[in-house]
């Protein structure tokens, strides 16, 4: 059964979107007595749900859950505890879902798009100096909006890839850098990992020197993630980007988990480009990315289109390629912008959300057989775990098999473990409290103990509040 108060509160949101939709279809002098009438009626439906919100001690059997349409309304992040492992930073802030009531229209970012017509010179709102800021939070010289940090991938790639070029990318390389090789007309060379599970300069320096006896020429390009997204292991990016420079390679920084909750800085880095995801990192609505580009590529991957129409010699020079004219419209771009301002700010407490991360973790481990795949101790709050040894010995035998462990962690309010998952599996802990995580602690504790699994009764940690640790 769902939570009376979550689900009377979009009740509450949903009526008063109504009371909207009947301004949007009245005339500027005002409404009709038909309309004002709705509009009573709505707003009578919304005192209705206030009162059963502030009064959740009221005798109310929970109605069908609402809908809008054929759609379920979403209350994961109202009702649970959610560990998805990529849902946790794409949470939108306060604002950014402000934003999306102002601004969801399609072409709302367009009020006033005066000459040149690009987006990235629009004024009101300030997306403009959106851009500027953007660039300057990034220290990369420009910055650009895309949609997806895939379309970004794809910007770089088209712009710098010829037929047959080689691209240098990580074991861990995640499956859109491939298509935007591939797509460029490109092959890409992947660095192995080392034991450690590592993608290191050395790594890199070598298969560059193995591409280039190869094709007797240098790869184009060499994009690495910072944080991968299989295990969530540190990559040496700092390293790369180093060799790249030696080899005078650009480097394209991956920070798709990093851009938006820890700090990134191009020129700190050595990067030629950074990439950031705004739907997985940004708090922002998706399809969201940022791509920050050096001078010295800028006239490539920025370059504006120089064709000419042969029958209408119209010809559209302001607009980007490689970015289609316009990227980012409407809500998508307006989420990014609202959330912005907190973006800046918590990247200031990464250290925290890892040490958070692996006071979580150092908890989970306590259950026998419970163990950490990722690099540990733990750089970042998206990890994968193993519990073959521990959850799925009771899996093995259960009637729901592994879909016990899921209803169990579903029963104490936590969500986004795969359902039936009980082996190996990944979690993200980002931007949860520590109240919140040492609920999370124990809810995995309470289910050992509850199945007899044995608990290391040490619960002493080295990563408790106030005593940040660096990872």
């Amino acid at each position: 059964m769902s939570n009376l108060r979550v689900q009377r509160t979009f009740d509450a949101l949903f009526s008063l979107e109504d009371v909207r939709e009947v301004f949007r279809q009245s005339l500027p002098t005002g409404l009709t007595p038909e309309q004002e009438q709705h509009v009573k009626e709505s707003l009578a439906k919304v005192k209705e749900y206030l009162a059963e919100i502030e009064a959740p001690d009221i005798k109310t059997a929970c109605p069908p859950k609402t809908r809008i349409g054929n759609l379920d309304i979403r209350t994961r992040e109202e009702e649970y505890i959610n560990i998805h492992p990529i849902q946790a930073a794409g949470r939108l802030t306060p604002e950014a879902r402000k934003a999306i009531i102002a601004y969801g229209d399609g072409y709302s970012t367009c009020d006033y798009c005066r000459k040149p017509f690009r987006l990235d010179k629009i004024t009101k709102p300030g997306i403009d100096d959106f851009h500027g800021e953007l660039a300057k939070w990034l220290n990369a010289d420009q910055a650009r909006v895309t949609p997806g940090a895939r379309r970004a991938f794809q910007a770089v790639a088209s712009a710098l890839v010829e037929k047959g070029d080689s691209v240098i990318v990580s074991a861990f390389a995640h499956y859109t850098e491939f298509l935007a090789v591939e797509q460029a007309g490109g092959v890409v060379k992947e660095v192995p990992k080392n034991e450690k599970n590592v993608i290191t300069a050395d790594a890199t320096a070598r298969k560059i020197e193995d591409v280039k006896k190869e094709t007797g020429k240098l790869p184009v390009l060499i994009m690495i993630d910072h944080f991968d997204y299989m295990l969530a292991n540190e990559h040496d990016v700092y390293g790369i980007a180093k060799v790249a420079k030696q080899y005078g390679i650009p480097f394209l920084y991956n920070g798709a988990y990093t851009v938006g909750i820890a700090p990134v800085d191009a020129k700190k880095i050595g990067a030629d480009f950074v990439v950031g995801s705004g739907h997985k990192s940004m708090a922002s609505v998706a399809p969201s990315g940022v791509l920050g580009v050096s001078n010295e590529y800028a006239p490539k991957v920025l370059r504006t289109t120089a064709m000419v129409g042969d029958v209408t010699k119209r010809k559209f020079g302001i607009k980007e390629v490689e970015n289609l004219g316009c990227t980012l419209m409407g809500g998508t771009l307006l989420s990014m912008m609202a959330s912005f301002p907190t973006i800046k700010e918590r990247v200031k407490d990464w250290d925290e959300e890892v040490q958070k991360s692996n006071y979580f973790l150092e908890q989970f481990q306590r259950v026998k057989g419970s163990a950490v795949l990722s690099e540990w101790p733990r750089k970042h709050t998206l990890s994968k775990v193993d519990t073959t040894g521990s959850y799925d010995v009771i899996a093995k035998t259960h009637k729901r098999r592994g879909f016990y462990f899921s209803e169990e962690l579903t029963d104490r309010g936590i969500i986004g473990e795969f359902a039936g998952a009980t082996r190996t599996w990944k979690l993200n802990t980002y931007g949860l409290s520590w109240e919140k995580i040492k609920y999370l602690s124990e809810a995995f504790l309470d289910i050992a103990r509850k199945y007899d699994l044995p608990v290391d009764s040490n619960a002493a940690s080295s990563y408790a509040p106030g005593e940040k640790k660096k990872a």
